[in-house]
Formats: structure tokens, sequence, C-alpha cells
């Protein structure tokens, strides 16, 4: 690894996890894009190191914060996780079947109507 990636992973980690505290957002959003632009990784690389990168952390300081505000519902929270390692397993194994062009264009559509539903139907 040079000290340019390794800078580039400092900065993409930093990024992510301050967005991830700011506003819930971090993985998908953030670092499976600036992996494939920054440092050239495939589709199917981003999306594997951005589920890495969060496998030990979790926000685990992020959700602490969140609690101790009172705004996290830990029964709901655990019943919407154990379907999360589910669907976490089956949506990876579908994704390493889909062709990397098409996985880059399902990407960018569900951003595009995440942001088009944030930016004009919110209250």
């Amino acid at each position: 690894m040079t000290l340019t990636t390794f800078i580039l992973l400092m900065l993409i980690g930093l990024c992510a996890g301050m967005l991830s505290g700011l506003v819930g957002v971090g993985g998908g959003i953030i670092m499976v894009p600036m992996f494939a632009f920054l440092l050239g990784m495939t589709q199917h690389n981003a999306q594997g190191m951005s589920l890495a990168v969060m496998l030990p952390p979790v926000t685990l300081l992020a959700v602490y914060n969140y609690h101790q505000a009172g705004q996290v519902d830990w029964k709901m929270a655990l019943v919407a996780s154990a379907v999360f390692f589910v669907g976490g397993y089956l949506g990876s194994k579908l994704a390493l079947r889909i062709d990397e062009v098409v996985l880059k264009k399902i990407f960018g559509v569900l951003m595009l109507v995440v942001a088009l539903k944030l930016i004009f139907f919110s209250k």
C-alpha cells in the first residue's frame, strides 16, 4: 500500500464516519463511490470494502450518542438488525452474480431516487 493510498483511505474513513454520525449515511453512499473513483476499485470490490470497513466498528460510538439522547428504540433495532443480517447475506450473494456495469447502474439509480425523494418530497 502506497502512502497516497493510505492517506486516501484515512480521508474516506473520516468522511464516511463523520457523515454516518451526522446524518446516518456512510457505507454505500460515501465509501463505495470514493473507493471506486479515488482508488479505482471495481464496484464489487468497493461494496465489499465498504462492508468490511463497517464490520468492526458499525458506528458503535455514534449509536452510543444517539442512545444517550434517548433516540434508539432497541426492540425495533434488534428486529431490524436480525433481518438485516439475513438480507445482507442474500443481497451480497445476488450482487456478486450481477455484472459490474449493471450493478453500478442499479446503485446510481437508487442514489438518485433517494436524493430526489429527500429534496422534493420531505416535509
